[in-house]
């Protein structure tokens, strides 16, 4: 059985590791230059790390068990991570128990009000009703005017910009499932991890066992048209040639499916306005000495250019980076938003300008390099009703299949959710391969 996996990213090359289980020979084609795609690494001149930020929660149990799985659980190191929050030219670190209790920005009825947000939010199973309700709407009623605009706001800020206003609840409630369950676990001491070596491990690994089992990973590979064979299968071209395979699996976006796939073989039903997609542009800073202590510092000053500051060195070992301190400035913008016209160099000096005025302290000349990295396309707004208007893909032949993240409606765009999605398509694609070997039997 020959089947072809469109899309190297880290969905990609999960469903291809787990179709080389079943026997079969798995080509992924990946039309950039390294596997990845939001997960893929950059070289930083001395060191090799993740493009942009990632880490592994100790509720990630789906993304834990792959990584061990590959052999690489002894690679995952744990470490506690440390959150801080920036207003009105002041730092102050909320990672613990009683840093939150002695939190100046809220009263103590607010933040029982907050801690009762929390324990709802966690509680709650049920997301259809979420989406429903704006989420400053659902935070207000929960925990009042007071403590979102002192605490929710500058987190929204932080992970949506100026889309903050045009989301429903079920956002922040996967945030609530996902994060602060891992924060407030008494039997977890570390409070997230990383892969030695970055996913860069992970990709170099899967690359590694794709070609034990005698499959393989095609980088640069640009396919231009997906058909079906007359005599069954699919035929797939890519670079100028024709390929034939038993079965396809595409898990590129679907503004790629519909240019290179013939209509015969999908049909996508558009119940509403096109999805809007949140992007991110990212200053990562490589310096001589540290920025912040905290992994995530969270701002509550709209005069700042970016969202958050992410402190990687708070979580990753020094001689992971070349004895450097790598820090994340990222700005999560829609795709309408000025800056996609900017050039890197204006967009450098912007970013530079908010890191100078939230650390005075800081000096160009500690800087060892900076980098700007884009992404256009990181995540759908969880806009009301999101899961009613999410385009529904109906493919129309058995060997042509559709998995991507257009299908997540009631969580976030991370790589945890990313295995659980593989896993759950495995279980019936698994069932239709091995009837299609007794077929050719």
């Amino acid at each position: 059985m020959k089947i072809a996996v469109i899309g190297g990213g880290f969905m990609g090359l999960v469903l291809a590791h787990r179709i080389s289980r079943t026997q079969a020979n798995v080509k992924v084609f990946e039309h950039d230059s390294q596997p990845g795609g939001l997960s893929t690494y950059n070289d930083y001149g001395d060191f090799t790390w993740d493009k942009f930020y990632h880490t592994i929660t100790p509720t990630d149990t789906e993304l834990i068990d792959f990584i061990e799985e590959l052999g690489l659980g002894e690679e995952m190191q744990w470490r506690r991570s440390l959150t801080g929050y920036y207003a009105k030219n002041k730092f102050y670190s909320i990672s613990s128990s009683l840093e939150f209790l002695l939190f100046p920005v809220l009263g103590i009825f607010d933040k029982m009000r907050l801690g009762y947000t929390l324990f709802q939010g966690s509680r709650i199973n049920d997301w259809k009703n979420l989406e429903k309700i704006p989420v400053k709407d659902w935070l207000i009623s929960l925990g009042g005017k007071r403590t979102f605009e002192k605490f929710w706001s500058p987190l929204l800020n932080a992970k949506l910009g100026e889309n903050k206003t045009k989301v429903s609840a079920v956002f922040i409630w996967t945030y609530i499932k996902r994060l602060f369950k891992a924060r407030s676990s008494a039997a977890q001491k570390e409070h997230m991890a990383y892969v030695t070596g970055g996913y860069k491990t992970v990709f170099d690994k899967l690359e590694k066992l794709l070609e034990e089992t005698g499959s393989s990973l095609v980088l640069n590979s640009a396919v231009t048209d997906i058909s079906a064979n007359p005599e069954g299968g699919m035929n797939l071209t890519y670079n100028g040639e024709v390929e034939h395979f038993d079965k396809v699996v595409f898990t590129a976006p679907l503004n790629v499916l519909e240019k290179v796939t013939s209509p015969a073989l999908f049909e996508i039903s558009k119940n509403g306005p096109p999805i809007e997609y949140l992007g991110v542009i990212c200053l990562i800073l490589v310096t001589k000495r540290p920025l912040t202590p905290f992994y995530v510092l969270n701002i509550g000053d709209n005069d700042i250019p970016f969202t958050g500051v992410i402190g990687m060195s708070s979580l990753v070992d020094l001689e992971e980076t070349a004895g450097h301190y790598i820090t994340y400035f990222p700005q999560y913008i829609g795709a309408d938003h000025k800056y996609w016209s900017k050039p890197d160099d204006e967009l450098r000096s912007i970013f530079l300008k908010g890191v100078k005025k939230l650390y005075p302290e800081f000096q160009e000349t500690d800087v060892v390099s900076s980098h700007v990295h884009k992404a256009f396309k990181v995540q759908p707004l969880q806009v009301l009703n999101y899961s009613s208007i999410v385009p529904k893909i109906q493919t129309k032949h058995s060997d042509f299949y559709v998995l991507n993240t257009s299908q997540f409606v009631n969580e976030s765009v991370n790589n945890n959710s990313v295995v659980s999605h593989v896993d759950n398509f495995m279980t019936d694609f698994k069932e239709e391969l091995k009837a299609s070997e007794k077929v050719v039997v």
